[in-house]
C-alpha cells in the first residue's frame, strides 16, 4: 500500500509578484468565519423570520419535531446532521451543527471522529472542510 505525503496540501501558496498591491485586512477579515457566524446568525435568523415567516415557521416546526429526543438521542441526531452538513460542504450547517452537537453533549473527540468518518465516505471534498469543523470547535472554546 502506498502512503501519500499530504504535506503538499498545507504548503503556503507562492509569493505574489512585487507588482501587486498589498491587500489591507480589516479586523472582521481576520476573525474566523465560525466566530463571525456565531456573532451574526441570531440577527440574520430574526431578519429571515420577519421577512419570510412561512419558511422560518415551516422549517422550525419540522426541525423541532424531527431533531427532538426519540429513538435516537439529540446528540446522535446532531452528529448525523453535522456529518451531512460536512458532506454537502455547507459551511453554515457545519458551524450550526457543531454548536448544537456541543450543546447536546458531544465531546470534541467525538466530533473530530465524526469528521474522520465523513472523510472516509467522501474523501478529499470532506477532508478540505475538516478545518471548518475545527475552526467551529475553536470558536466555541473561546
Amino acid at each position: 500500500m502506498m502512503i501519500m505525503d499530504i504535506s503538499i496540501l498545507f504548503e503556503a501558496p507562492p509569493k505574489p509578484s512585487e507588482k501587486r498591491t498589498k491587500i489591507m485586512t480589516t479586523e472582521s477579515q481576520t476573525q474566523s468565519n465560525a466566530a463571525t457566524h456565531y456573532e451574526q446568525w441570531p440577527a440574520k435568523g430574526k431578519n429571515m423570520a420577519a421577512q419570510a415567516p412561512a419558511i422560518s415557521q415551516g422549517f422550525g416546526g419540522m426541525f423541532g419535531k424531527l431533531m427532538a429526543e426519540g429513538a435516537l438521542s439529540v446528540r446522535e441526531k446532531e452528529l448525523i446532521a453535522l456529518g451531512i452538513g460536512m458532506a454537502l460542504r455547507c459551511e453554515p450547517c457545519i458551524y450550526s451543527h457543531v454548536q448544537k452537537c456541543v450543546k447536546a453533549g458531544a465531546t470534541r473527540d467525538q466530533i473530530i471522529e465524526l469528521a474522520g468518518v465523513v472523510v472516509t465516505m467522501q474523501g478529499g471534498p470532506a477532508y478540505v472542510y475538516t478545518p471548518k469543523l475545527l475552526e467551529a470547535l475553536d470558536a466555541l472554546d473561546q
